[in-house]
């Protein structure tokens, strides 16, 4: 069964890239440098959730709770590579202006049907299944910097079993199908020369996302646009006729309302 939420207030929905635990400059930038009211931030994987302790997004949430409602402003996060799953398969961070949703959440905004899809492959997780060994050694459990169920999951079943009355028009994830850029991630190669599972590992990332939107035309969803972070760089192109749009550090981008007809 998927899980829905819905916006009925938002009158506009914007997507951002990777933030890596920028919590309070997303909130700024969204409130305040941009004055945005009414809005949905829906943040593309990578938001920074379990390298710190529990009580620490409690914390930052309460300081930025004020703004986000004095704005009427909502942010949802997606699951990144850089991200502890448990925050969002149990939706530890659940409140009304500022939440995790789980993989396969359906999104109800501004006309939108909106399909969240999270998961990708830490090229430097050599790097960082040390950095969690020496956490532990130094009594330090409660944090980590990798987990080992990272990538997306192909989940036929939620696919199949969308209502009907909830056509997807849009994805959001944190990586993308293998015919979008980039081809490669950034520094791939050096990384994997220290690791012989690495490109295997990324490759099959890759072809999860392809079953995801293979499924979802399959199953006849009107896709007409798809959002993603990931790979730190901008891209905008349009592959079997939806428009995909790879997003920056923190880039903004706004996902166009879609008319409302009875």
């Amino acid at each position: 069964m998927n899980n829905d939420f819905e916006y009925p207030d938002a009158k506009q929905v914007i997507v951002s890239g990777d933030i890596h635990g920028d919590f309070k400059g997303i909130v700024f930038k969204l409130c305040g440098q941009y004055g945005m009211k009414d809005t949905l931030l829906i943040v593309a994987g990578d938001c920074g959730f379990g390298f710190e302790k529990p009580g620490y997004y409690e914390t930052v949430y309460n300081q930025v709770a004020g703004r986000l409602r004095k704005a009427n402003n909502w942010v949802l996060f997606i699951r990144g590579n850089h991200d502890d799953p448990s925050y969002f398969s149990e939706e530890k961070v659940s409140y009304k202006r500022w939440r995790c949703v789980p993989d396969y959440s359906i999104v109800r905004v501004c006309g939108h049907n909106i399909l969240c899809v999270g998961g990708a492959t830490s090229i430097d997780r050599d790097m960082r299944k040390e950095e969690n060994a020496r956490r532990r050694e130094m009594g330090h459990a409660q944090t980590s910097v990798w987990w080992p169920n990272e990538p997306p999951v192909y989940d036929e079943d939620a696919i199949a079993f969308i209502p009907v009355e909830l056509p997807i028009d849009a994805v959001v994830s944190h990586t993308a199908p293998s015919f979008c850029e980039l081809n490669s991630h950034r520094g791939l190669q050096s990384w994997a020369a220290m690791d012989p599972e690495l490109i295997d590992d990324v490759n099959r990332e890759r072809k999860v996302m392809d079953q995801v939107f293979k499924a979802l035309m399959d199953n006849e969803h009107p896709v007409e646009r798809w959002y993603y972070g990931h790979f730190h760089q901008s891209w905008s192109g349009r592959r079997e006729g939806v428009l995909f749009s790879m997003l920056d550090i923190e880039e903004f981008k706004e996902m166009p309302a879609k008319l409302i007809t009875e």
